[in-house]
């Protein structure tokens, strides 16, 4: 499958200093919701994407630990972001719903990442994995976003 719009910026942005944290800002801005977990993409590739929330009070619940709500957020940045960057140019996707466990204390940053098994795209429901992992790679959530998946209309 040839690069598409998301992977040839994210590539050409980190190669630079601070270029995950440039990506992630533009990324963000699709979205604006996003923003308030002030998330950074760190890996993007077909089938794949890592984001990092940092532990702040912005982000904490009342027990001082990373809230679940800001985590969720986080999964589905870095589900929306592996879809974007990875499904055929003839399908698209919307999410449908997310399913998640809350399985460990969320009490440092917090990298989440989306997975699609193979990079495996067919039309219909389509579980993408996700999980998140605090700094000792604990899982601290994890689940699946369901999608649906169709062909685009054709013009």
């Amino acid at each position: 499958m040839s690069s598409n719009y998301v992977l040839k910026l994210y590539n050409k942005l980190e190669k630079y200093p601070f270029g995950n944290k440039l990506f992630s800002m533009f990324a963000a801005r699709k979205a604006p919701y996003f923003q308030t977990i002030s998330p950074v993409i760190t890996k993007v590739v077909p089938g794949e994407c890592h984001c990092l929330i940092k532990k702040k009070r912005a982000v904490e619940n009342h027990i001082g630990t990373v809230h679940v709500i800001a985590i969720c957020n986080g999964l589905e940045m870095a589900m929306g972001f592996m879809a974007e960057a990875s499904i055929p140019k003839h399908l698209r996707w919307i999410p449908k719903g997310m399913q998640v466990d809350y399985t460990a204390k969320a009490d440092s940053n917090i990298r989440c990442e989306a997975v699609l098994k193979d990079n495996h795209w067919e039309e219909g429901d389509l579980l993408v994995d996700i999980n998140a992992y605090d700094e000792n790679d604990v899982v601290v959530v994890k689940g699946h976003i369901k999608l649906w998946v169709s062909a685009k209309k054709s013009k």
